[in-house]
């Protein structure tokens, strides 16, 4: 019966603050064998401390500890529960220090959700030196392109464009300014007139982009001075997946509109010819975001500044 009670006091009293520092104190006194050392120890007088043995033994209905002028040691009680308080403490303790050794030594779960093209172009190229300069962190990458909720989805940060990121965050810059650019191959321009204006589009084959998840295509989206137009443009082929729209276009299947960088190489090898380049302006890029706190945990600092760092080196 004893070592039931004491079982319910140790659960019943270690959640709440007030009640947790009165056990504090009850496992510091039979440890030191004298209030007066006990209350040192603790930093608080010996009257305070005797104030919160009398209320923790109130609470309890049991006297704790007996009581002379020359020595104080625990009743029967009193060393039962103290057993169980050791083990108790030893396991916050133990934890605590966990906690202190994670600063010097990330470790942990870290889930990440990022669009296939951010994947490709900011996770892909770390993943194999992240894991071996950090082997205790558990890394999950979730590629999505419905721009999930990460607080929603439990993640502790995504990548997105800066147009899109979520509000009260905390943003990240990994990339430059942006622009689209359209794009067809030599052999399908060959004998089609390349487009001066957006609205000339309708006279072409577009490679059309659907969101994944909605269904919804994507309207091409221009602007030169104060003038935007957005245009849902017409073809046979509609795809969710920006490689396969590179390979299409490559192929001279028809127009496509494209992240610049992702079409940059094969318009330097003449590959692609790019066109309405005045009507393609500049936009916010890649930013790592993750919800606003005022401690980061040790394995996300961890993966932004190595993000980061890469990313400093690769634009080098």
């Amino acid at each position: 019966m004893t070592y039931y009670l004491t079982g319910l006091l140790i659960h019943g009293y270690i959640m709440r603050g007030s009640e947790f520092t009165e056990l504090k104190a009850f496992s510091a006194i039979v440890e030191e064998g004298s209030f007066v050392r006990a209350a040192a120890r603790l930093r608080v007088s010996p009257p305070a401390l005797s104030q919160s043995i009398r209320q923790l033994e109130a609470r309890v209905g049991v006297r704790l500890l007996n009581r002379t002028t020359r020595s104080v040691s625990a009743t029967a009680a009193g060393d039962a529960l103290f057993s169980r308080l050791a083990v108790a403490f030893g396991e916050l303790e133990s934890a605590i220090a966990d906690v202190h050794a994670a600063r010097d030594r990330p470790a942990g779960l870290l889930r990440i959700n990022v669009p296939r093209v951010a994947a490709m172009r900011f996770i892909a190229p770390i993943l194999g030196d992240f894991q071996r300069c950090y082997p205790h962190i558990a890394l999950t990458v979730i590629v999505d392109d419905r721009l999930a909720d990460i607080v929603e989805g439990r993640f502790d940060a995504g990548i997105r464009l800066g147009e899109r990121l979520q509000k009260d965050m905390v943003a990240v810059k990994l990339s430059e300014d942006l622009q689209m650019a359209a794009v067809a191959a030599p052999a399908y321009l060959e004998n089609r007139a390349i487009p001066r204006h957006p609205q000339e589009l309708h006279q072409h084959q577009c490679i059309k982009f659907e969101w994944p998840g909605g269904g919804n295509l994507y309207r091409w989206e221009f602007a030169r001075g104060k003038r935007a137009l957005e245009i849902a443009v017409e073809g046979s082929l509609t795809v969710n997946d920006t490689e396969l729209m590179l390979t299409a276009v490559l192929d001279g299947v028809g127009v496509a509109y494209m992240l610049e960088y992702q079409v940059r190489p094969w318009i330097e090898q003449g590959r692609l010819v790019r066109f309405l380049e005045a009507w393609s302006p500049s936009f916010p890029g890649f930013y790592l975001y993750h919800p606003s706190s005022r401690h980061v945990p040790p394995a996300l600092r961890a993966f932004i500044d190595f993000v980061r760092a890469r990313r400093v080196v690769s634009s080098e």
